[in-house]
């Protein structure tokens, strides 16, 4: 038959007492007054896990104190007095739950009855020895009365005073109780009562150290005397050096005064932490990302008008209308030596050369280059960062950027401006507002960092596929076009660009491709559909892969005729060759 288990969250108890409880807690209440209407009216008292009430099986220790009911006493307010008298340590199993109450079986634990024998009686005194040591270093409670319990009450009275009297925790407490005789019982108490008296002499030799400088009044200086004894006693010395450390990179670093201020009170914080807690290492992260900012740290501009030409004409073909807009916008940097002006927006079909043109315009500057992916963006906080007190905080990608290139005048590039979105975690929209106003962006302030950083020497360049863009937006930037190439214009690109970089990717010497302008204009018209030329960037590099298979790995020197090439694609395209390769064909 199983017995009803009333679990306690700060009681373990010893067999062979007679234990009063208070118990209101209305199922705790009933569970008493279950066993009591049991014929029975055994109660089994086992500790708790968990602070509330437990509410499964794993919440409570698997050993208790079983006894018998011998009174119960109901007060007006629903509450009730009990006293039981417990009689054996039992092991409990096959735990249920009736009605929101424990019931289990047990198994009795046998406790050798060596009470009396001359090893326990010794190591009783020992204990009391140790007590006495402990009393007089913590003065938490006075030995007199546990003396008078060690001469005058039965030996289980006086290990559940030690345990109840000296807050020993609940595991060292089960251990005690589980423990299957009282010789092993003291020697238990003992090692735990030598613990807490090596803890207690600890904390007396730091509170020493404290004592002896609060004489000078020095209370900030007292503090970090306290905070060194105990990473002293922690070996955690090493710490100090690197605390010192990021200090006087604060001093000597180019922040601006409000972030130099904002950072020395972050410091002062964290050295006053254990660089083991997790506050003092997000303090220490925090101080890392201020002062891996490029709070003034620039690059040399390049603004030579005819220098910038010859990059845009090396690297892109055609396209004379953007070029120029963009030689006007450097020639204005130049006259008035600042950023001030439009922000550039290239708008048009993929793979005409958005992105490659911001990446140009960096060469052609000589300043450094990123480039930030706002597809399918909808958090705010991808530009204005989380706050330092979140799990996992980092900055906005803007400053992540800055970082990354460690000047504060890059180009970045915005790229697919017109895909952002917007959800319930905030209008990303609003804070790419607030960063390409140059009225605005010189005290942009990032939610990790929490003080301003001056975005106006940033060159900020978006693209975008179409003009699907709010009217704020449009306001912030100069909208420019970038049309489809023209079939010759495309020639012009394949040769001078597309056939080098496919040779390069397929391992082709460029030499040994031979391909005539009537060949490229095939294959634009019959296997491509675009304005950009990124497709016919693929149909190029398949061919070259193609032959390379038919040759055995082998670029030898080959004409690619219109016939050649309709070959070659042909063969790939088709079913035979998908069979050839070893995929099947699905219909």
């Amino acid at each position: 038959m199983k017995n009803y288990v009333l679990p306690f969250r700060d009681l373990v108890v010893s067999p062979g007492l007679a234990v009063p409880v208070l118990i209101d807690n209305p199922v705790s209440v009933n569970c008493v007054k279950a066993a009591a209407e049991n014929g029975s009216q055994q109660l089994i008292l086992v500790p708790q896990h968990s602070w509330n009430y437990p509410t499964a099986a794993e919440d409570i220790y698997s050993v208790g104190t079983i006894g018998d009911i011998v009174h119960i006493l109901t007060m007006p307010d629903g509450a009730i007095h009990a006293l039981i008298r417990t009689t054996n340590v039992v092991k409990i199993n096959d735990i249920e739950i009736n009605d929101g109450v424990f019931v289990a079986s047990h198994e009795i634990i046998e406790i050798q009855d060596d009470m009396n024998a001359e090893q326990t009686l010794v190591l009783r005194d020992i204990l009391a020895d140790n007590l006495q040591t402990l009393a007089n270093t913590t003065r938490k409670f006075k030995m007199e009365k546990l003396r008078n319990v060690k001469n005058n009450y039965p030996l289980p009275a006086f290990v559940d005073a030690v345990i109840q009297t000296t807050d020993i925790e609940t595991d060292i407490a089960v251990q005690v109780l589980s423990a299957t005789s009282w010789a092993e019982k003291m020697t238990i108490l003992i090692e735990q009562i030598k613990l807490m008296s090596e803890a207690a002499k600890i904390e007396e030799s730091i509170n020493k150290r404290i004592h002896q400088q609060m004489e000078n009044g020095r209370r900030e200086a007292i503090l970090q005397e306290k905070m060194r004894a105990i990473q002293h006693e922690m070996g955690e010395d090493d710490g100090e050096a690197d605390t010192a450390s990021i200090r006087k990179k604060i001093q000597n670093s180019l922040m601006p005064n409000e972030a130099k201020e904002k950072a020395l009170n972050e410091w002062k914080r964290m050295r006053s932490m254990s660089p083991m807690s997790n506050e003092g290492g997000l303090l220490k992260t925090y101080l890392d990302e201020l002062l891996a900012m490029p709070w003034n740290k620039s690059d040399e501009d390049i603004l030579d008008l005819q220098h910038a030409r010859e990059v845009l004409d090396a690297e892109h073909s055609g396209m004379l209308g953007v070029k120029e807009r963009i030689l006007e916008h450097i020639a204005v940097m130049k006259k008035t030596n600042s950023n001030q002006g439009s922000i550039l927006c290239f708008v048009g079909a993929p793979g005409v050369g958005k992105t490659s043109l911001g990446k140009s315009i960096a060469n052609a500057l000589g300043r450094k280059y990123q480039r930030i992916s706002l597809g399918g963006i909808s958090d705010e906080a991808h530009f204005r960062g989380h706050r330092k007190t979140y799990i996992g905080a980092q900055t906005g990608r803007v400053m992540d950027a800055l970082k990354r290139c460690k000047t504060n005048n890059p180009v970045i590039v915005l790229d697919e401006i017109d895909k952002m979105g917007r959800d319930w975690r905030g209008d990303p929209e609003s804070a790419l507002l607030e960063i390409l106003d140059p009225e605005q962006n010189k005290t942009f302030r990032d939610h990790y960092l929490e003080v301003d950083f001056d975005l106006s020497n940033v060159l900020f360049i978006a693209t975008a596929n179409s003009l699907n863009l709010s009217n704020a937006l449009k306001d912030r930037m100069e909208i420019i076009e970038i049309p489809g190439y023209s079939m010759d214009e495309k020639i012009k690109i394949a040769r001078e660009h597309l056939i080098k970089r496919s040779a390069r990717d397929t391992g082709w010497d460029i030499d040994n491709i031979v391909i005539s302008d009537e060949a490229i204009k095939h294959l634009i018209q019959n296997y491509t559909s675009e304005q950009g030329v990124r497709e016919l960037q693929r149909e190029i590099t398949a061919i070259l892969r193609r032959e390379l298979l038919e040759n055995d790995c082998t670029d030898i020197k080959t004409e690619f005729t219109i016939e050649k090439i309709d070959k070659l694609l042909s063969l790939r395209k088709s079913a035979g060759f998908a069979k050839k390769i070893g995929f099947g064909v699905h219909l």
